[in-house]
């Protein structure tokens, strides 16, 4: 089955081969195979690598053992989210996997944060990513591999517990791979008896798991707590980095400006809404679609930014037509779970500063 081009900005990939539904559910059997190669890496090396990225990025990033699979944020100073960056270490080499497009501006950013640090910066184009539903991998074709920590807390959550969480059986395994090597691996996957899944397949579960996405959820306006995304991608007791006195000032307190909500459209849709179509309320705008699919099970789904205001009761409608019942990702009172313990700024509050 010839293979559909997936919508902008992932054209370079598949969006199903024919088959979505049974896809969809490959994927979740562990499987499927996606072709993520729209993706882009980067590479750091050098001796300083660690404690570099550490410096600047909303990580704790100075320890990370080889192996362990994290995601960190390089916020602006006024505490915008500027790259999501998956970061996994393998004892010589850091490997960060960003979105479409990201690689640019990402190398020519680290860049100018280089100074006298004895890092190495690369753009790999030569790279290739590969999607799995799995929690483990390691094959030979496989040059890195991270593993999503989503959507278990290590830093604080504005949303449910961890184990209550709808992404509670979400599993992405993202494997670095030459990009001449992509046919031959998946020409061998699908001889081993796997399957071949589209973007589709996987955009609908993330959306599903309230898995924010850069290329996606993200503009320029955007800071973590509006996305949950303190829970995996921010450490709160780390030092001084861009934009953390955004993340403390938020954090502390509350009340991010817009709140991610998952919307339930209407089963009756024939196409979704494009990322950007405005979401209404009472006749007013109050927020705008991020991401859509359709899911094999729960029909058109989608994530969408609202004010934080907004009732988190009511049913909302996307352009104009199309009515949804929302569910709140990120709790409408704008409180995080972190205790006065664990807030930023703690240390300073107990006369002590932690390590």
């Amino acid at each position: 089955m010839t293979a559909v081009p997936a919508p902008a900005p992932d054209g370079a990939v598949a969006w199903h081969h024919g088959t979505p539904a049974a896809e969809a559910r490959a994927l979740e059997a562990g499987t499927a195979l996606v072709d993520l190669s729209q993706l882009e890496v980067v590479t750091v090396g050098g001796p300083d690598r660690l404690r570099w990225l550490h410096s600047f990025t909303s990580q704790h990033l100075a320890a990370l053992a080889p192996g362990t699979s994290t995601e960190a944020l390089i916020l602006s100073p006024h505490g915008h989210i500027e790259h999501a960056l998956a970061v996994v270490d393998d004892g010589e080499v850091t490997w960060l996997v960003t979105d479409v497009g990201g690689s640019v501006p990402l190398v020519a950013f680290l860049e100018s944060m280089r100074f006298a640090s004895r890092v190495e910066v690369a753009a790999r184009p030569d790279l290739a990513v590969l999607g799995r539903a799995v929690t483990t991998g390691g094959e030979g074709w496989e040059l890195a591999g991270w593993q999503d920590p989503w959507p278990r807390t290590t830093g604080t959550s504005y949303s449910v517990a961890d184990d209550a969480h709808p992404g509670a059986t979400w599993t992405l395994r993202l494997s670095v791979v030459t990009r001449d090597g992509v046919a031959g691996i998946t020409a061998d996957w699908v001889e081993a008896g796997g399957t071949l899944a589209g973007l589709w397949a996987l955009e609908a579960a993330r959306i599903a798991a309230w898995r924010p996405r850069p290329a996606r959820e993200l503009d320029e306006r955007s800071i973590p707590h509006e996305l949950d995304w303190l829970r995996t991608a921010v450490h709160l007791g780390k030092g001084c980095y861009r934009g953390q006195e955004t993340v403390a000032r938020v954090v502390n307190l509350g009340r991010p400006p817009r709140r991610l909500v998952f919307l339930h459209l209407d089963g009756s849709v024939d196409e979704l809404p494009e990322p950007g179509t405005d979401v209404t309320l009472g006749g007013r705008t109050v927020g705008r679609v991020t991401s859509s699919a359709r899911h094999h099970e729960l029909g058109p789904i989608a994530l969408a930014l609202v004010k934080r205001a907004s009732d988190p009761a009511a049913t909302l409608l996307v352009g104009g037509s199309v009515t949804a019942a929302q569910e709140a990702v990120v709790r409408p009172e704008g409180t995080a779970d972190a205790t006065p313990e664990t807030r930023p700024g703690a240390e300073l509050r107990r006369g002590t500063l932690r390590p």
